[in-house]
């Protein structure tokens, strides 16, 4: 338990607003882990619950978790969460680590979760972000994601303290995609971003159903997809697959619909041409994959739909602030 002196150093910052349901089964996995945090901040983000409540019993008796807690907000949106994760990310300024954690107040994690990514830490210096598959109610996003291996879950976000700098950390989008944003950028300037299918972690909540339901989360999902700057031809294939998908039909019109209203009323994007170039070249990338692989008749899952080659950190970027 703890650190020794081969590990790497770690923090994690824990956004929570009325988390009383599922918070304590964090609390329990992280004091549990085989490789603890050098301090891990949970941010009580203004709950009208017991959340707060909960986290201060476990900072009274751990001396390696600090809770801040935030006056409520008049009107919440996703950008909340990266204020929320900022507040914590100052309780750490004065804390010596090489990776920090974004961790979400409804997952539960393996005892050696965190051992197992920090290793992947230590022996990959190229590696920017890092995190593991996730399960969920009948879904495994190894099987059921269309993002492939490159992509990290913002449940659990590790990235290396250099790599979170360079990417100027989580960009504060009312609409949403922050935690995509960033991976997104941090591969796009040359870093390794992985999540490894050896281990996976149990997310409580359905993905995206925090304030809607499952059919309002694919109709929000559309319109991220837009916002995020994702290729009609990639969402038209996307909205294919999801026909097939609980809620049968539905789930695929409603999350057409999103992105087609998005669309249509020409909502502005928060991510730069840069990225969405990127981001784009891609989704061809990916679907040129899938479509071979129905040519050729061979299975093919979610997780293999990115290439797992990624060229080296150009040397222009290493230990340079972009």
């Amino acid at each position: 338990m703890g650190q020794t002196s081969g590990d790497v150093p770690y923090v994690l910052i824990t956004p929570a607003c009325n988390e009383e349901k599922f918070i304590e089964k964090t609390l329990q996995t992280v004091v549990k882990q085989t490789l603890l945090p050098v301090k891990w901040v949970i941010v009580n983000d203004g709950s009208t619950d017991a959340t707060g409540t909960i986290a201060g019993r476990y900072a009274e008796k751990y001396d390696w978790i600090d809770l801040i807690n935030l006056p409520k907000r008049k009107g919440r949106n996703f950008a909340a969460k990266v204020h929320a994760f900022n507040a914590g990310k100052e309780g750490v300024k004065d804390v010596l680590y090489e990776v920090i954690g974004n961790l979400d107040a409804d997952v539960s994690l393996d005892e050696d979760h965190f051992e197992f990514l920090m290793n992947k830490f230590r022996d990959d210096p190229e590696l920017g972000v890092a995190g593991t598959i996730f399960t969920e109610n009948g879904y495994s996003s190894a099987i059921d994601s269309f993002e492939g291996q490159n992509y990290v879950s913002g449940q659990c976000q590790m990235f290396r303290r250099q790599c979170f700098e360079e990417i100027g950390g989580y960009f504060p989008s009312k609409n949403g995609g922050i935690d995509w944003i960033a991976v997104t950028t941090a591969r796009m300037i040359g870093w390794k971003t992985r999540s490894y299918r050896e281990k996976s972690f149990l997310h409580h909540r359905v993905l995206g159903t925090a304030d809607r339901g499952i059919l309002g989360s694919a109709y929000a999902y559309g319109k991220k997809d837009y916002y995020m700057g994702g290729h009609p031809l990639w969402e038209l294939f996307r909205c294919c697959y999801r026909l097939i998908k609980k809620p049968y039909i539905l789930g695929g019109m409603a999350l057409f619909l999103g992105y087609l209203v998005a669309f249509v009323k020409g909502e502005a994007r928060p991510v730069s041409d840069e990225l969405m170039k990127f981001h784009r070249q891609e989704q061809m990338r990916k679907l040129k994959k899938i479509l071979a692989s129905v040519c050729t008749l061979k299975r093919i899952d979610s997780f293999e739909l990115m290439p797992t080659e990624q060229s080296a950190r150009p040397a222009a970027f290493r230990n340079k602030p972009i």
